[in-house]
Formats: C-alpha cells, structure tokens, sequence
C-alpha cells in the first residue's frame, strides 16, 4: 500500500450495500454498466485498499469499458465487519478460494473480469488458478512471492503508523485503522511469510492476463512481472510504466484505463 496515498479524498458511496458472506458482513458497491452483454469488473483492492481508497476509478473503468462493475471491501477492511485476531500465512488463498466464490454466487456474478491491486492481483491469479470461470484478469503490481523491498517498505509503513498522522489518515476509509493495520503489516511481516509464494499455481492460469507495473514501485521489482509471464498458461499482456509506484491507476490513470479498455475489448471480441 501506497502509504502516502492515504490522504486522497474519499469518492461518494451512493450505491454501497451490505451482504454476509462466509460470517462476516461485507462492504459491497454496485455500479451499473451501459452493455448488457459485458462481462462483470470485480475490483479486488490492496493489502490496506477498501472501497473508498478506489476512489473514482472503478466509475471511470466502467465509463471507458460499458461493462457493469461490483466493488467490494474484504473482511477487516473498510466498513466491512472490522478484523477480530491476527491474519494467517494463508489469507489471499482463503480469500481466492473461499470468499470471493461464495460472494460471486451470492451477486449472481458468472465469468467475471477480475481487476486486483496488489494484494488483489494474487487473489486474482490464485481465484483463477483453482479453475474459476473467469473472462480475464488486470493485475496492478502484484505479489507472487516476497522480495528484500517488499519487507523493507512495510517496515518503515509500521514505523510510520506509529510515529506519524498515518492511522489518522486510514481512520476515513476504515471502520477500525488499527486493526486493518495491524492484520496487514503483521502477517507480512512474520517470519513465517517470508516463504510465502504462489508461483506454482501460475500454470494453471489459462485466461487472458494483463499485468501492470511501475519502474519505481516500491513493493516490488519487476521480477514479479516477469515470473508471471514466464510461468502462467495463457495469453499474457505486460505493461511497464515509468514514473509508476505501487499504485499504477493513481500514477498513471490515463495510460492504465487505456490499456484496460483495449484489453477488455479484445476479451469481448471487440477489437
């Protein structure tokens, strides 16, 4: 997570609703497409993302796409039910796996286009791995194993949370900062995550992917990129940004939209 991103101003929920799913009650939005037959955006967010750190960029997406898009805030985030104990090793495979499919069903969402930053992008290509129907996958800097810069900027996030406004800042996109903080950099910071990696399910990815990166990310090198070209089994759609951090649709919104919106043509046979 961008930590200076924190302070960005919240865009307006006018659509937000509530459903329970696997016991804990999630922060759902629901924005209407133009195209009746295009497939679902399923924006997944970051390891401290919600529904309101999206800001306007779902709408734009859809905006540039025609397609109908459903936001959602995982549970511990947002105004989602706030986190009770600690996160384990585990928690993006639970949410790939178990969650995401139980939520999918319950919207009534089939085949949809998965759009995850960060840690969303892993739950992405995990989700689709376990053969999910999905149309194709936009991944935003995301992780398939830790690296030395991952550790090191979350620990200066910890130290930020605690000597600076940061949790302040977090407090107006989350029902409770600390908590989401904590469940976030702690498990990330354990021991026990340094040999967290999802490299073997790559393979088992056969739907059309497109990643983007940004040179200056500084939760990851472009060896994340890379390992996800060489190794996923279908079509695949890299996009390098310069000037480009963790957060490649608030650094570069115009080139990042543009990419999405030919990429999602193509899925719909449209270019």
């Amino acid at each position: 997570m961008s930590v200076e991103r924190a302070e960005s101003s919240l865009s307006t929920q006018v659509d937000v609703s509530f459903v329970t799913v696997q016991g804990h009650r999630l922060e759902v939005r629901r924005i209407p497409g133009i195209d009746p037959d295009a497939p679902t955006l399923v924006f997944l967010h970051e390891g401290l993302g919600s529904v309101s750190m999206w800001r306007d960029f779902p709408d734009k997406t859809v905006s540039a796409t025609g397609c109908p898009a459903i936001v959602y805030s995982r549970y511990g985030y947002g105004q989602s039910e706030v986190l009770r104990g600690a996160r384990a090793v585990d928690y993006m495979h639970v949410e790939a796996l178990e969650v995401l499919p139980a939520l999918l069903e319950r919207l009534g969402v089939g085949e949809p286009v998965l759009v995850g930053h960060s840690d969303g992008g892993s739950i992405a290509l995990i989700y689709a791995a376990a053969k999910h129907s999905v149309r194709g996958l936009v991944v935003m800097a995301p992780h398939v194993f830790v690296e030395d810069i991952s550790v090191k900027s979350i620990a200066e996030a910890k130290t930020a949370f605690e000597d600076t406004d940061l949790a302040q800042k977090l407090g107006r996109y989350h029902a409770d900062a600390a908590k989401t903080f904590r469940g976030w950099n702690d498990i990330w910071l354990h021991p026990d995550f340094r040999s967290w990696n999802i490299e073997e399910v790559l393979s088992r990815v056969h739907c059309p992917v497109l990643a983007i990166q940004g040179f200056d990310d500084e939760y990851g090198t472009m060896a994340q990129l890379e390992a996800i070209a060489r190794q996923t089994g279908g079509p695949i759609e890299l996009l390098r940004l310069a000037d480009c951090r963790h957060s490649p649709h608030r650094d570069q919104p115009a080139v990042v939209l543009e990419a999405m919106a030919s990429f999602i043509a193509r899925l719909e046979g449209g270019a």
